[in-house]
């Protein structure tokens, strides 16, 4: 089981999707279509199931969606919520499809399609602006160095002036880019 999961995860997690990254608001999001065809394009008998959205007491709704690709099954959820990331009260049947979307694509994520996308999404403010340490910045030169990258299309794409500069929360991005470039 974990072998599965770990070729899933090494396959999905190094597909750059920063050309396909939109913005609604505040909001950075892949398109679900993009996400499910990228998915059928690697593993095209994976499958999708929504679960019945939980209705809560305060007249907000909560989807659910599972995804299950090689056997291994994860399930997520979403509040529906407007552009600004708020719940809605007694939702449109569009803002219950909207959501349904959203979801499929965070659980799509978990297997690491655009991982990276939620990586600020539930850490405290110190940690979206903690660098990388000493050990990380060394394993990202030297990954640098065998895959024969460009080192200041490296830096700019991930908006830094130095490896010792990268955010932390980039680091397992960079590592699965730099791998994935040198196969």
């Amino acid at each position: 089981l974990m072998t599965k999961e770990k070729s899933v995860w090494a396959t999905l997690s190094a597909i750059d999707c920063s050309s396909k990254v939109e913005q609604k608001g505040k909001l950075t999001y892949l398109s679900w279509a993009w996400a499910w065809q990228t998915l059928m394009e690697n593993y095209p008998d994976a499958t999708y199931d929504y679960i019945e959205p939980a209705c809560l007491s305060n007249g907000t709704v909560e989807v659910n969606v599972s995804v299950t690709v090689k056997g291994i099954t994860h399930t997520m959820w979403l509040p529906v919520m407007d552009n600004r990331n708020k719940s809605i009260a007694n939702p449109t049947t569009r803002d219950v499809s909207d959501a349904r979307m959203r979801c499929l694509v965070k659980c799509i994520a978990m297997f690491g399609l655009g991982i990276y996308i939620y990586a600020g999404e539930d850490l405290p403010e110190a940690t979206k602006t903690m660098e990388v340490s000493a050990d990380q910045a060394a394993e990202i030169k030297a990954l640098l160095e065998l895959a024969g990258a460009d080192v200041k299309q490296f830096l700019a794409y991930f908006k830094t002036d130095a490896v010792e500069h990268m955010l932390a929360v980039n680091h397992s991005r960079a590592v699965a880019a730099l791998k994935a470039k040198m196969k």
